[in-house]
Parts: C-alpha cells; structure tokens; sequence
C-alpha cells in the first residue's frame, strides 16, 4: 500500500469539486492520456469513467469505478488499466489552518500488478502520486482563486 500526503492551498469542498468532475481526470492523474466517456451519474457510488493511459501511440483503455463518494472527505475508486491490473485509491481530503492536507492510498489489488514487490511498487506508486496530488492541488487552488476573483 502506498500513501502520499499532499497540503493544499484551498478547501477540502474545492478538491471535490475537482473530482466531481470525471472530464478533468486527466489533467491530475499522471498517466492517463485522454477521456472517453464520463458516466451521468459520475461520482455516484457505481459510476465510471471510460479513459485511456499511455503515450500515443501506446494507449490501452481503461475506467475508474466509484467505490466510496463522502464529499468532501473522502472517495474510493477502482482503476482497471489491463494487462497491468487493478487497484483501489482512496483520496481522503481534511481542513488544516487556511487550507487543507489529501491523503492518497493505493493498493493494487488484482493482476500482474499484484506480482510486484510490496516496497518496489509503493516506491514506482508514490513517485507517481506525487506528481498526482501536485496536479490536483493546482487545480483545485486554480478553481478556488477563479471562484474568489468571481466573488463566489
């Protein structure tokens, strides 16, 4: 299991509405190229994101289904990049003085993923995760600035 801990400059309600927002995933999640389709019901519990991940030419389709959706404190998924495999991400979001702190917990859980051991794959995950919680905070930071200067 890998954990990333991340502190923003903004509400844990702005994180969430980054992720409510399955057409952004891309734009935070290192490794996925492009969006295909984005359910209705996105972030329902049971909805799905159709993306693929990789480079161009080398893209393999992949969707994310919720698990978990507790805004703005918490949101389970479930990632399915086959051949690699699947795993379970939480995204926990809490206030800390004017900001707040998202925590990130990766387990894979199904495939040749799984074969990987534990403290070589937690290291390649929080490498990655990383980068990820980086990119969420900037857009999340980003909405909530817009939002300000709107005067929201």
């Amino acid at each position: 299991m890998s954990v990333t801990v991340h502190e923003m400059n903004c509400d844990p309600e702005d994180v969430f509405a980054v992720l409510a927002d399955g057409w952004v995933f891309p734009t935070w999640v290192v490794g996925a190229s492009r969006m295909r389709d984005v359910d209705d019901a996105w972030p329902t519990e049971g909805s799905k994101l159709h993306h693929s991940f990789g480079v161009w030419p080398l893209v393999i389709n992949d969707e994310t289904t919720v698990h978990e959706w507790d805004p703005p404190h918490r949101m389970v998924i479930r990632p399915a990049g086959w051949p690699l495999g699947e795993a379970l991400v939480t995204i926990e979001a809490k206030p800390r003085g004017g900001g707040c702190v998202v925590r990130m917990t990766e387990t894979a859980v199904r495939g040749p993923s799984t074969l990987i051991p534990r403290p070589v794959l937690n290291g390649m995950l929080r490498v990655r995760n990383i980068e990820t919680l980086r990119r969420l905070g900037y857009v999340a930071e980003g909405g909530k600035t817009k939002r300000e200067r709107e005067g929201e």
